[in-house]
């Protein structure tokens, strides 16, 4: 058992699936974007589907119409989707009834007002917001710097108004602090290439998740 709700993102292999899965992480995430480097087509996730229990799985579109989006909810059952930055809420209106994950980008700049401008308008419309620090490259030690306009204060305010999933640059010795964020509902993390077909290193994510794990 974890501290925290964990999403996988990325997942591109059985290998990745099965080791998320064994960890008992919520989410699995596979990317649907054409053309993306992480790009999973269907078939290949429904075969990885198959043999991985207990998780919910979470089809990413970055970039698609709401048409495309329901006919892959339908075609492969999916428990929900993750949308990209700048999906706009006349999407999501035409999304039909799945739980909805939108990724908000944060970078150094975004300032607390204009962030909760868009988390309202889009709360309508979404459970769940994963805060992608990492793809602005702001760090957890940038925050605790005064380097971001989104201070840990201000993210804890936040996460008392809304279901936040968290992607930053994680390490076992931030953790603590990051999960000392209060109401924070979870973390996100990334699977990645195998070295070749079933065999990967995970000695990076195996610190995370022992420091995440809950010893009975």
């Amino acid at each position: 058992m974890l501290k925290t709700n964990v999403k996988a993102s990325n997942i591109t292999n059985l290998t990745d699936a099965r080791y998320f899965a064994a960890w008992e992480v919520k989410w699995l995430g596979f990317d649907f974007q054409e053309g993306s480097e992480n790009y999973i087509s269907p078939p290949t996730m429904k075969a990885i589907k198959e043999w991985v229990e207990g998780v919910k799985f979470v089809g990413e579109f970055p970039f698609t119409t709401a048409e495309d989006m329901n006919a892959a909810v339908a075609a492969l059952e999916l428990d929900a989707i993750q949308v990209g930055m700048f999906t706009e809420v006349e999407v999501l209106e035409k999304i039909s009834e799945v739980t909805v994950i939108k990724e908000v980008v944060i970078s150094p700049d975004v300032d607390e007002a204009s962030l909760e401008n868009h988390l309202q308008l889009y709360a309508p419309h979404v459970e769940y917001f994963l805060f992608s620090f990492e793809k602005s490259g702001t760090t957890w030690e940038m925050m605790k710097n005064g380097k971001s306009q989104i201070s840990i204060a201000v993210l804890g305010k936040i996460c008392n108004q809304y279901k936040i999933i968290l992607s930053i640059d994680l390490s076992p010795d931030a953790l603590e602090e990051i999960l000392a964020i209060p109401n924070l509902h979870g973390l996100n993390v990334k699977g990645g290439e195998e070295e070749k077909v079933g065999v990967k290193s995970f000695d990076e994510l195996d610190e995370i998740f022992e420091a995440l794990e809950i010893l009975v």
